[in-house]
C-alpha cells in the first residue's frame, strides 16, 4: 500500500531554476570562470532553488565546479551524457533522484553541419522523477532539454523542421508523465517565441502551462522587430519592460555578450560600461521557458500546485571581469502547495506582482548607477484592440484558480486542422531536400570510384615519377571524399528520411483527428442554434428537402458522418502519407470514434 501523502510530507513551495551556461569549450570565452561564478550565484539566488536545470554545461568538470559550489544546497544532481561531445545537460536538486534517462532526438541537425555541431552532441531531454516526500505521489517529474538552434529568422531557418519534431518529442514525454498523475515540470532552452508552431505544439498537446504567460498573459510574442509582435502595434519596449513584462532571456542590450565588437573591446580593454535600463531593446526575446503541469489525475489524494511566481534571473556580471555570467538569463519560478488555507487569489496575485517587481528592480540597481534617469523604461501602452492575438484586454493577471481540475487523459486537445498543414508542409519541405541531398551524394560516391579507376589505370600508363604521384594524391583523396559523402548520403540521409516520415505519419494522425473534432464542433454549433424551436414533445426538430422531421439524435449522427467525411479526404491524400499509414490511421480513427 502506497504511503497516504501528508502536508509534513510534501514541501510547501518549490523554487525552479533554469539557465544555459554557455560553456563551450575552446569557443565561450572565460569559460572556466564565468561557470565557477554561475555555481556561487546560483547557491546565493533568492528564493534558493530547490530544482535546477542546465543547459550548454558541456564538461564534466564544469559540471563539477558547479557542484562543488551548490552541494550544500542541492545534494543530488545528474549529469546527462550523450552524442560525440555531451548533450549539455544537467539536473540539480534538493530532494533525491529516484529515476533519470536521457531521450534523444531522431531529428537533430545534419552532420555536414559540422561547424555548428549541434548533431554531435546528440541533442535531447534530460529526464529525472525527483521525490519531493514519502510515497509513489510526491514524485515531481523533470524534463530539461535544449532544443536545435535557429541560425537563420524563421522564414530561412533550415532546422525549422527539426526543431519543431523536437517539440513535439518533449510534448509527447510531458504528457505521458502527467498521464501517470506526477506533477511534471519541463524546462531549459527551447529556441522558440510564443508565437512559433513548435511552443504551440508543446502547450496544445500535452498538458502544460508556461508558467510566465500564466502570471503575464500579454507578454510579447517574440522580438519587438518580429512581424507578429508589430502587428500588435506596440511602441518598442525598454530593456527593463523586456525583463518585468516579456520575460525576454536573450539577445538584451543588458547583456555584454550580445554587445557590439567595439562594445566588447572596450570592455576588453576594463573601459566599463553602464546600461541604461530605459534604452530601447528591440532584439530582446524569450527563448528559455518553465511549463508546469500538475498532471491529468484529479485524485484529491494527489498534491496539487499553483504558479506562485516568475521573473528572469542571473543577470548579474562577473565581479572582475565585468561581463555577464552567460549570453542568456535565467527563468526563476515558484510553485506553491495549494491547501485549505491557501489565501485568496486576489492576496495572491498582490503577493506574486509585488516580489517579482521587488526583485526585478533589485537586479537592475546592480546594473545601473545611481545618476542614471529616473524614468527606467519607456513608454509602453499597449492597446487592447491591436492585439494579434485573441488577448485578455485587461493587463493584470488572473491567479490560476485552485479549485480548476486539469482535463482528464481522454479530453485530448487539438491545434486546428490548418496548423498541421504547415508542420506537414514542412515535412514535405525537409523530404525533398533530403531525397535530393542523398541523390547527389549517392552520385558523388559512385563518381569518386569510377575517377579512382582512372587514375589508376592511368598511373600504369605513366612514365613520369611525377606525374604518377599526382594520380595517386588525387585517386585517394577523391575516393576518400567519395566514401564520406556515400557514408551521408546512404546512413544519415536515409535515417532523417525515416525520422521525417515518423513524424509525418503522427502529425497525419493529429490532423485526421483534429478534424473530427472540428466535425464535432460545427454539428454541435447547429444544434445549438436550433434549440430554440422545439416541438410539442420537447423534441428539436429540422426540416430537410423532403419535409420530413429528423430529431437532434439523428442529426448528431449525421455530423459524425460528416467528421467520417472530412476524415476519409484525408485518409485518401496520398500526397502526405502513404496507403499503408493511412491504413493504420484509419484503425486508430475507427477506434476514437468506437469509444467516443
Amino acid at each position: 500500500m502506497d504511503h497516504v501523502q501528508t502536508e509534513v510530507d510534501a514541501p510547501s513551495t518549490v523554487n525552479i531554476l533554469t539557465y544555459n551556461c554557455w560553456g563551450l569549450k575552446y569557443l565561450a570565452k572565460y569559460r572556466v570562470e564565468r561557470l565557477q561564478e554561475i555555481g556561487r550565484c546560483i547557491a546565493t539566488t533568492v528564493p534558493t532553488p530547490d530544482i535546477v536545470g542546465l543547459q550548454e554545461c558541456w564538461t564534466q568538470e564544469d559540471y563539477l565546479a558547479i557542484r562543488k559550489q551548490t552541494r550544500h544546497l542541492l545534494p543530488y544532481g545528474k549529469f546527462y551524457c550523450s552524442g560525440i561531445f555531451g548533450g549539455g545537460l544537467a539536473i540539480l536538486s534538493k530532494w533525491p533522484i529516484v529515476e533519470s534517462n536521457m531521450v534523444r532526438y531522431p531529428l537533430n541537425g545534419r552532420p555536414t553541419a559540422f561547424f555548428r555541431g549541434d548533431w554531435y552532441v546528440g541533442k535531447g531531454v534530460a529526464c529525472a522523477s525527483i521525490q519531493t516526500g514519502q510515497g509513489r505521489r510526491s514524485i515531481i517529474e523533470v524534463f530539461c532539454t535544449h532544443l536545435h538552434a535557429p541560425y537563420a529568422p524563421e522564414s530561412k531557418d533550415s532546422y525549422l523542421c527539426h526543431r519543431t519534431a523536437q517539440a513535439w518529442e518533449i510534448a509527447r514525454l510531458m504528457r505521458q508523465a502527467a498521464e501517470r498523475g506526477h506533477a511534471v515540470i519541463g524546462m531549459g532552452d527551447f529556441n522558440l517565441t510564443p508565437s512559433s508552431l513548435a511552443y504551440q505544439l508543446i502547450t496544445t498537446h500535452a498538458p502544460m502551462q508556461d508558467v510566465w504567460k500564466v502570471l503575464h498573459p500579454e507578454s510579447s510574442l517574440g522580438a519587438a522587430t518580429h512581424p507578429l509582435e508589430k502587428a500588435r502595434r506596440r511602441e518598442i519596449p525598454s530593456a527593463r519592460y523586456n525583463l518585468r513584462e516579456n520575460g525576454a532571456t536573450c539577445d538584451s542590450v543588458l547583456n555584454t555578450w550580445r554587445w557590439s565588437k567595439q562594445q566588447q573591446k572596450q570592455l576588453l580593454k576594463g573601459q566599463s560600461t553602464v546600461v541604461d535600463p530605459a534604452t530601447p531593446d528591440p532584439r530582446a526575446k524569450r527563448l528559455d521557458y518553465i511549463f508546469f503541469s500538475n498532471g491529468l489525475s484529479a485524485s484529491p489524494s494527489v498534491t496539487q500546485w499553483r504558479v506562485d511566481s516568475a521573473k528572469v534571473g542571473m543577470m548579474e556580471r562577473h565581479p572582475t571581469l565585468d561581463c555577464s555570467l552567460s549570453d542568456h538569463f535565467s527563468v526563476e519560478a515558484t510553485i506553491s502547495r495549494i491547501t485549505q488555507h491557501s489565501m485568496s487569489n486576489a492576496d495572491a496575485l498582490h503577493h506574486r506582482t509585488s516580489m517579482h517587481e521587488q526583485t526585478t528592480d533589485t537586479a537592475l540597481r546592480t546594473l545601473t548607477s545611481a545618476s542614471l534617469h529616473p524614468t527606467l523604461y519607456t513608454s509602453y501602452n499597449p492597446s487592447p484592440t491591436s492585439s494579434f492575438l485573441p488577448l485578455p484586454s485587461n493587463r493584470t493577471p488572473s491567479p490560476p484558480n485552485p479549485n480548476s481540475v486539469e482535463p482528464s487523459a481522454s479530453s485530448h486537445s487539438f491545434l486546428p486542422a490548418s496548423t498541421y498543414d504547415e508542420i506537414l508542409a514542412l515535412i514535405s519541405s525537409d523530404k525533398d531536400r533530403a531525397h535530393r541531398q542523398r541523390r547527389l551524394r549517392l552520385f558523388h560516391f559512385v563518381a569518386s570510384i569510377i575517377v579512382s579507376i582512372i587514375c589508376f589505370i592511368a598511373i600504369w600508363w605513366s612514365n613520369h615519377a611525377g606525374v604518377s604521384f599526382m594520380l595517386v594524391f588525387i585517386s585517394t583523396f577523391n575516393f576518400g571524399g567519395g566514401v564520406v559523402q556515400g557514408l551521408i548520403g546512404g546512413l544519415f540521409e536515409g535515417h532523417e528520411l525515416r525520422a521525417l516520415k515518423e513524424f509525418e505519419w503522427e502529425i497525419m494522425t493529429a490532423k485526421g483527428y483534429a478534424e473530427v473534432n472540428e466535425g464535432k464542433a460545427a454539428g454541435s454549433l447547429e444544434g445549438n442554434k436550433e434549440q430554440g424551436s422545439l416541438n410539442e414533445d420537447g423534441v428539436a426538430e429540422e426540416k430537410d428537402e423532403r419535409g420530413e422531421g429528423k430529431t437532434s439524435v439523428e442529426h448528431g449522427r449525421e455530423e459524425l458522418d460528416v467528421g467520417k467525411e472530412l476524415w476519409e479526404r484525408v485518409r485518401a491524400s496520398e500526397e502526405y502519407s502513404g496507403k499503408e499509414n493511412a491504413r493504420r490511421a484509419q484503425g486508430r480513427f475507427e477506434e476514437f470514434h468506437g469509444n467516443a
